[in-house]
C-alpha cells in the first residue's frame, strides 16, 4: 500500500512538472556574458548562437551584462530559475571570484552547474607599435630599466592578470596590472598608445598585430598554437613550465534538472560540431572544445587549485 501510494505521488509530481518543464523548454534561452561587446567570450558565444538555436528550436540571446570581474553577470543568473532559459558564459575567471568578491549574495562555487566547456585559449603578450622591445627577453630588460611596465588585462583574475603576476614574479621585474572591463577595451587603448602592453586574448589582440598597431611578444600556452604559432611562448622563452591557458564555457543555474542540462549540453556540442563554427574558432586563436559537464566541472576544480597555488607562490593581491 506504502509503495502504490509512493508511486501515484511520484507520478502526480511528475505530471505537474511535465507542463512547466515544457513551457520552460518552448521559451527563448538567454544567455549571459559578463564582459563587454567585441571580446573574447563576446565573440565566442554569438558565434554558438545560431547553431544552439537552431539544436534547442527556439531563440538564443546573448546579453552583455559587464562589470565586477564578471559577477553583475553572475549574480543574475545565480538567481534565476533553474530551467535552462537563463545560462552563464563565462572563462577562466570563474575560478578566481571566490578569491576575489566578498559579501556576494550568492556563492561561486554552489551556485552554478556546469554545462560544457566549448573552447580553450591561450594568452599573449602584446606591446604597443614603438615599444622598445621585439621579444620577451627585450620587454623584460625594458621593465628593468623603466622600474617598471604598465599592462592591461580583462580584468582582476584573469589569465592575463594571472599570467602578467607571475612573469613579474619569475622574472624579477615590476609589471603595473591595469584592469579593464574586457580584452576589447584594453586592445583599444593598447592600439591607441596610451597603453605600454596587454595580455590578453588572440581574439582581442592579434588583429592589432595583424596591422602593426602592436608586435606581439609571447604566448602563455605550453606550446605553440594554431594561428599564433610564429610566436614563441613564455617557457621557450626562458620560463619552463609556465603554462595559462583560458577557456569558455556555458554554466547553469544550480539545481537546473540534469534532463535539462544534457540538452544543453548537447546543443553545445552541435554548435562546436559545425565546420564554419570550428574554422572561424581556431582562426580567432580558439581551440574548440565539446567537452562534456562532467569534464568541465572537473576542469574548474583543477583550476581553481592551481590558481590558489599561484597566489600562494608569487603574493599576488586579487582584490
Amino acid at each position: 500500500m506504502m509503495i502504490r501510494r509512493h508511486l501515484l505521488l511520484t507520478a502526480a509530481a511528475a505530471a505537474i512538472a511535465a507542463p512547466r518543464l515544457a513551457a520552460a523548454q518552448a521559451r527563448p534561452v538567454r544567455v549571459i556574458v559578463p564582459f563587454a561587446p567585441g571580446g573574447q567570450s563576446d565573440t565566442v558565444m554569438r558565434l554558438l548562437q545560431p547553431r544552439m538555436a537552431e539544436h534547442l528550436g527556439v531563440p538564443v540571446v546573448v546579453e552583455n551584462r559587464p562589470g565586477a570581474g564578471g559577477a553583475i553577470g553572475a549574480g543574475i543568473v545565480a538567481a534565476a530559475p533553474p530551467d535552462g532559459t537563463t545560462l552563464f558564459f563565462d572563462s577562466f575567471g570563474f575560478v578566481v571570484q571566490p578569491l576575489v568578491q566578498r559579501g556576494l549574495p550568492f556563492d561561486y562555487t554552489t551556485a552554478f552547474a556546469p554545462v560544457a566547456q566549448v573552447v580553450a585559449a591561450p594568452y599573449v603578450l602584446v606591446v604597443k607599435r614603438d615599444f622598445p622591445a621585439t621579444d620577451l627577453a627585450g620587454f623584460i630588460n625594458a621593465a628593468k630599466q623603466r622600474q617598471g611596465v604598465p599592462f592591461g588585462s580583462p580584468g582582476i583574475g584573469t589569465v592575463g592578470h594571472l599570467a602578467g603576476a607571475l612573469l613579474a614574479h619569475r622574472a624579477g621585474i615590476t609589471l603595473e596590472h591595469v584592469a579593464y572591463r574586457g580584452g576589447a577595451d584594453a586592445a583599444r587603448d593598447l592600439a591607441a598608445g596610451n597603453l605600454d602592453a596587454a595580455i590578453s586574448t588572440a581574439n582581442s589582440l592579434r588583429p592589432l598585430t595583424l596591422d602593426n598597431r602592436a608586435r606581439g611578444i609571447a604566448l602563455t600556452s605550453a606550446e605553440r598554437r594554431g594561428t599564433m604559432a610564429d610566436l614563441p611562448t613564455i617557457a621557450e622563452s626562458g620560463f619552463p613550465g609556465f603554462d595559462l591557458t583560458s577557456w569558455n564555457g556555458i554554466f547553469a543555474p544550480a539545481a537546473t534538472p540534469a534532463a535539462t542540462i544534457t540538452r544543453l549540453e548537447a546543443a553545445a556540442h552541435h554548435a562546436i560540431a559545425d565546420e564554419a563554427v570550428r574554422s572561424r574558432l581556431a582562426a580567432s586563436g580558439n581551440d574548440p572544445i565539446a567537452g562534456s559537464a562532467a569534464a568541465f566541472g572537473e576542469l574548474i576544480r583543477r583550476d581553481g587549485a592551481m590558481v590558489r597555488q599561484l597566489v600562494a607562490e608569487t603574493g599576488m593581491q586579487l582584490d
